[in-house]
Formats: C-alpha cells, sequence, structure tokens
C-alpha cells in the first residue's frame, strides 16, 4: 500500500473485516453449539480449543486471498521473531477466538479480534461478539461505530 490510503480503501478493509467476522463467528457458534470445547494446551499453558483454530484457519485464509503481500500475525499462528516483525510496514493482528477459558465456560463472554497495522499503528480494528451477534468497528479515517 502507499503512503496515501484512501477513505475508500480503510471503507473496504473494514468490509473485509466484518465478512470475515460473521464468517468466522459462525463457525465458531457451530462448535460452541455442538459443545465442541474440546481443547489443548499450549505451550504457555493458555488453553486452545477447535473452535480457535477453525476461526484462524477461516481468518488468515480469507486474508491471505485478498492480501497476499500483507502479513498476518495471528494468536494461533506461527511465532514470527521480533527481528522480522518489527521490518513490517504494515500487517493483519488477529486473536481468532479472544476469552477462550469464556468459550470453555460457555458463558458467551468470547470474541474475534482483528486489526490492520499501518507504519506500527492500529488504523482499522474489529471486534466481534458471536453470541451476541454485536460488532465493535473503529478505523482512523471513518471514526467508530
Amino acid at each position: 500500500m502507499s503512503e496515501g490510503i484512501t477513505q475508500s480503501l480503510y471503507t473496504h478493509y473494514v468490509q473485509i473485516f466484518i465478512n470475515a467476522a460473521v464468517q468466522a463467528g459462525k463457525e465458531i457458534l457451530t462448535i460452541y453449539e455442538e459443545c465442541g470445547t474440546d481443547m489443548q494446551i499450549k505451550g504457555d499453558g493458555s488453553p486452545l480449543t477447535r473452535a480457535g483454530l477453525a476461526s484462524h484457519r477461516m481468518i488468515t485464509k480469507k486474508l491471505s486471498e485478498i492480501f497476499p503481500n500483507i502479513p498476518i500475525m495471528s494468536e494461533e499462528g506461527k511465532s514470527v521473531p521480533y527481528e522480522v516483525r518489527r521490518h513490517w510496514k504494515e500487517y493483519f493482528c488477529i486473536d481468532p477466538l479472544d476469552g477462550t477459558k469464556e468459550f470453555i465456560k460457555r458463558n458467551g463472554e468470547f470474541t474475534i479480534n482483528r486489526a490492520f497495522i499501518y507504519s506500527k499503528k492500529p488504523v482499522v480494528g474489529v471486534v466481534y461478539v458471536p453470541v451476541q451477534e454485536t460488532m465493535h468497528i473503529g478505523c482512523s479515517v471513518i471514526g467508530s461505530f
């Protein structure tokens, strides 16, 4: 992307994030409704569920297809060393299932989060609560809603 990111490009990113959030939310809710809270324990001791992995795969696949040259950093993806990431001018930052412990408890208090980082600043972000079908959107150019 060039230095002159336009409002229409930001709007385009927001729409892609909304669509990806809703699709990931559907996948997560399907597993949630099946009581699919089976989990593994990651190296840091935190839980990882089938729903988190499904959300990660769906979101990263969609973003990679649309933006093949923009790196993706996902909580459920491969770790990228800081020495590599620090040179990224832009990237997507994703937590495909934030609140895994709440997902496991089945209390509905979990979200799907993603952001577009440009010049080391978050410029587009979406937080989606699938159980409530509630989405929070922020964009440095078009505002928050």
